[in-house]
């Protein structure tokens, strides 16, 4: 019997904000939420795994001396299936963060925006065109 459960997971690696971070992603997105989380003796999270808009993630807290930064090249390509949706993540997602791309049309979508978080966490939302 084939296994179900997705063979590859995006793992996401926070410095200490990890629960602040799934709680505020699953605020933003909808359907989501977080499906388990597992605390150190110290409150971090040692391993939790929440849902965004039907994909599955995980996350942890690092906190050693070698922090690892998120980067741009590697980013969260989000479909969007309404103007209002796209243009409600691409708010809140910019808050306190940074807009790489404004939002507009391009040739391949009706709108398009690329941002990066306050976490540091890299997203291009999209809207088809019809």
């Amino acid at each position: 019997m084939q296994d179900s459960s997705p063979k590859i997971t995006t793992f996401f690696m926070f410095s200490g904000q990890a629960e602040e971070a799934m709680q505020y992603y699953t605020s933003v997105f909808k359907p989501s939420g977080i499906m388990s989380i597992f605390h150190q003796e110290d409150g971090t999270v040692l391993h939790a795994v929440f849902n965004l808009k039907g994909q599955t993630f995980m996350a942890i807290d690092y906190n050693h001396q070698d922090k690892h930064p998120f980067t741009p090249a590697l980013s969260l390509f989000v479909t969007c299936d309404s103007e209002e949706e796209i243009h409600s993540l691409f708010d809140q997602l910019s808050q306190e963060g940074r807009v790489l791309m404004p939002l507009e049309a391009s040739p391949v979508s009706q709108q398009f925006g690329w941002v990066e978080d306050k976490y540091g966490v890299s997203w291009q939302l999209n809207l088809a065109k019809d």
